[in-house]
Formats: C-alpha cells, structure tokens, sequence
C-alpha cells in the first residue's frame, strides 16, 4: 500500500530556527510541530514531552523554541532538546528523545505521512 501524505504548509511559512505548531485531530491543540532547521531543511515531532505522558511542548502558539533559538523547550519542565534529532540535552528527562514524524517537502510544501502517525 503506498503511504498517504497530508499537505501542512507552505516551508516559507516558517522561517529558519522557528517552529509552528499542527492540530491535526480538531481538538484545539497541537498534536505535532515542525522545526525548520535550515534554508530547505525541517523536522517534525510529537508535541508531547517524554518526561510526562501526554504533556504539550510550548507556552504558547507555535512557541517551541528557547528564547536564543538554540534549542526546543519544555515550558512545563524546562526540559532542552537539539533541534535536528529532538535529543534532551538538559532536564528531567535528559538522554531521552521526542518521537519524531515523518514529513517531506515537495516543491516548497511540508507533506506529513499519515500512515506512520500513532495519534
């Protein structure tokens, strides 16, 4: 079976080192956010902190990213994770990843692959 994709964005919505946030199950929060990383680069996770079952990532809409830009935040645990491979490299749940998502980009637009996404 091949994979089902769903278009997110355009990539020149989110500028380098910044985040935005999707909610893809109509619940009124985020349930997955994208990093761009580079000029043609991006990463997706889960919005869920592994240090706490089910706890969201950012203190406010599409605000995943520490104040310097060096890192994606915990705002509930102040819990520090690389942008590139989600690694905590400070917190309570250091040497801990978040759970990556699948996306591509195709002639400038992010595409999430739906078949792979637990929730």
């Amino acid at each position: 079976m091949a994979p089902r994709w769903q278009h997110l964005a355009r990539l020149d919505e989110i500028p380098v080192g910044e985040s935005k946030g999707f909610d893809l199950h109509g619940e009124g929060r985020d349930s997955l956010f994208v990093v761009r990383t580079g000029e043609a680069s991006v990463v997706a996770y889960q919005n869920a902190c592994p240090h706490v079952a089910g706890a969201r990532m950012a203190w406010k809409k599409d605000r995943f990213m520490s104040s310097d830009g060096r890192h994606i935040t915990c705002f509930g645990h102040g819990a520090l994770f690389r942008p590139e491979d989600g690694f905590c490299v400070s917190g309570p749940c250091q040497g801990q990843y978040l759970a990556t998502v699948e996306i591509a980009i195709r002639e400038g637009e992010l595409h999430l692959r739906l078949d792979e996404l637990a929730n």
